[in-house]
Formats: C-alpha cells, structure tokens, sequence
C-alpha cells in the first residue's frame, strides 16, 4: 500500500506542477478563460451583477490558481502538512471537475484551458483526466499516514514558499513582457492571412430546414423536398443541424481589421510588400509614460527606414488622439475585435514586425526598446 501510495503521491504532485508551470508561462490565457466562464455564467440573471464583478479580478485569480497548484504539488512531492494539503488538492479536485463537467455536458465553452494553449485537450480527455486525479486525491486522502516527509518541517516549508515566490516572479515577468512559449496562431514565423483561411480537409456542418406554412388559421411543418401549394402562406423556417462538422474553423477566426468608413483592410494591411509593424493596443493602458518615449523613437526609425506602422485597437478615438496629441506619425489606425487582439497580443501595447502577412518578431512594451 505504502508503495502505491508513494506512486500516485509523485505522479500526482508532479501533474499539478506541470499543469501550474505550463500555465505560468501565459498567466493571462487562463484569466481570458476564466472571463469566458464568467460571461457565460453571468447570462443568467441571478448571477449577472456576481460574474461581472468577478470579471474584473480575473488576472488576480489566474495567478493565484496557478501559483497554488505549482505549491500543493510542490507540498505533496515533499510530504509537508500531508493533511492539509491533501484536502487543499480535494477542493481544487472537485472545483477542476465541475468546470471540467460544465464544458463536456453544456457545450457552452469549447474547453476549460486545463494546460494552457501550449497543450489543447478535449472535453472529454479533461474530464476524464480530473475524474482520475480525483479517485487518486481521495486515496492520497485516505492513505495520508503513508506519504513520509522527505526532509525536517522547516526545509519544506521553505521549500515550498520559495516555489510559491519563483512561480509568482514568473507569471508577473511574463504578463509585463510576452509569454515565455508562443502557442497561439500569432506566434513568430506563422503566416496570419493562410491561417485565417478555412481548413484543407475542413468538414462543414450539415444541415436541413423545415419549413412552417400556414392555412386556415393551422400551421403546418414542410421539408425542403414536400413544400405545400400556393394555397399554404409561408410562416417560419427552421434550420436543424443534421451533423456536426470537423476541423472547420481557422486557427485565425474573428481576426479583421476595420477602417473608419467600415472598410475591411485585414488583406490590403496584411499583403504590404516589405517590412512594417503592427502596433496592438487594446485600449489606453495608464501606464503609456513607460514606453511613451521607445514608441516614439520606433515610429520615427520606421518613417525613415520607409516602413509603414499600422495601429490596431479597440479603442480609436482615444488610440487616434493619444498619437495625434503626442505627434506620433503613424500609416493609419484601425479597428479589431478585442478578443482578436487579446490572442494576438497578450501585452498592452504590443508591436508586430511583420514581412508580408509572416510575423518576424513581436515585444510587449516593456520591450520597446529591442524593437528590430
């Protein structure tokens, strides 16, 4: 038994580090999940006012989930308060599983960012992998006087804060520059516009219609195949998905960029022959003194080295006026949806080399200064 224990004691501890860390590299991929969750729970209105206050602290609560599983698997692996921990681990066990069940059994969120973007899982395999973690919980649970300490009290206790300091240092690096590992569709070296386009073996939703006639004051449903005379009047339509597709969705959707006349710009700004940047601003962020001066330097190196800089934003009006009144020169400022930008640039600013629609290099504003 003790030998079982000490097996599930070490894969256990070390899956919640790994899942913590493989967070911890883009803290706030998991807080935009977090939001999805809160927006989608906030659509009923008894938690309405609830889900949007809590939207607000959704960065806080991704750093402190992800720095609790770094320290409960660090605890675990170490023997160090064994009880506590082990019932810390149940909580976070059963709170994992009901989200996991939510997203397998609604279908309301397409997954619950379990590891991150870096290792995508679906429904069903993160369900089933926080059903099997909680069975093994419970039996760590049950089994404590088995799980030895592996060094004196105090070693372990430092141990343990020194893992919750490291994991905290890690997150606020990388939510002040960029993520340490690029998972998503922006990354370096992708091509925007052929990841924009639909899937080669993409397989289309299939799907019928029903047609509702009326007559006589009775209405009636028709198929496409069997519509009535001319005697019926047309009432509804009814579209029914008959199968579902596959692979049907770009690894770049929503992602257009938007002139001030409404004009769609995304291929003619993605298509510019040579070099230029893309500049993402989500919104004025208060901190714009910081990086004020490098973004300043790099527009001026862009208007003499004949590279064009396009900003994209949330925001244009205040974006557009913030450069005019700092006389920042820019090729034009357009408009994106903000959760495309929130993918694209995880930091607020963030600027884009680009050649052709191929990004060639991108630096949060703390990086400015770097900017090739």
């Amino acid at each position: 038994m003790k030998s079982l224990a000490t097996v599930i004691r070490i894969l256990t501890g070390s899956l919640f580090i790994f899942s913590g860390l493989v967070k911890a590299i883009d803290p706030l991929g998991l807080a935009y999940k977090m939001q999805e969750f809160f927006e989608v729970w906030g659509q009923t209105s008894a938690l309405k006012s609830l889900m949007g206050g809590l939207d607000h602290y959704a960065v806080l609560f991704s750093i402190i989930m992800i720095t609790l599983e770094v320290a409960v698997g660090v605890a675990l692996l170490l023997g160090w308060q064994k009880k506590l921990t082990a019932w810390i681990l149940l909580l976070l066990m059963l709170f994992f599983t009901f989200l996991t069940s939510f997203v397998l059994f609604t279908g309301k969120i397409s997954a619950c960012g379990c590891f991150g973007d870096c290792i995508p899982l679906t429904p069903v395999q993160t369900f089933t992998k926080d059903i099997i973690l909680l069975v093994f919980v419970l039996f760590l649970l049950f089994n404590a006087k088995y799980i030895t300490p592996v060094s004196k009290p105090l070693i372990n206790a430092l141990c343990v804060v020194a893992a919750v300091i490291l994991t905290l240092i890690l997150q606020f690096h990388v939510i002040k520059h960029l993520p340490l590992a690029d998972c998503l569709p922006f990354k370096k070296g992708n091509n925007i516009l052929e990841l924009r386009k639909m899937p080669a073996n993409a397989i289309q939703d299939k799907f019928d219609y029903v047609f509702t006639y009326e007559k006589n004051g009775t209405k009636k449903d028709f198929p496409v195949t069997a519509l009535p005379d001319s005697t019926w009047t047309f009432a509804d339509r009814k579209q029914i998905l008959v199968e579902k597709g596959r692979n049907n969705v770009p690894l770049i959707n929503d992602f257009s960029l938007t002139t001030e006349d409404g004009g769609d710009a995304t291929t003619s700004i993605l298509s510019e022959p040579g070099d230029y940047y893309l500049l993402f601003i989500k919104e004025l962020p208060a901190n714009t003194a910081s990086w004020l001066p490098e973004l300043r330097l790099i527009a001026e190196r862009a208007a003499k080295g004949s590279r064009k800089l396009y900003v994209i934003t949330g925001q244009k009006k205040p974006v557009s006026d913030f450069l005019e009144n700092n006389k920042i020169v820019v090729e034009g400022v357009v408009t994106c949806d903000v959760t495309s930008i929130k993918t694209a640039a995880r930091a607020n600013p963030t600027i884009f080399f680009m050649k052709g629609p191929v990004v060639q290099g991108k630096w949060s504003w703390a990086d400015f200064d770097e900017v090739e």
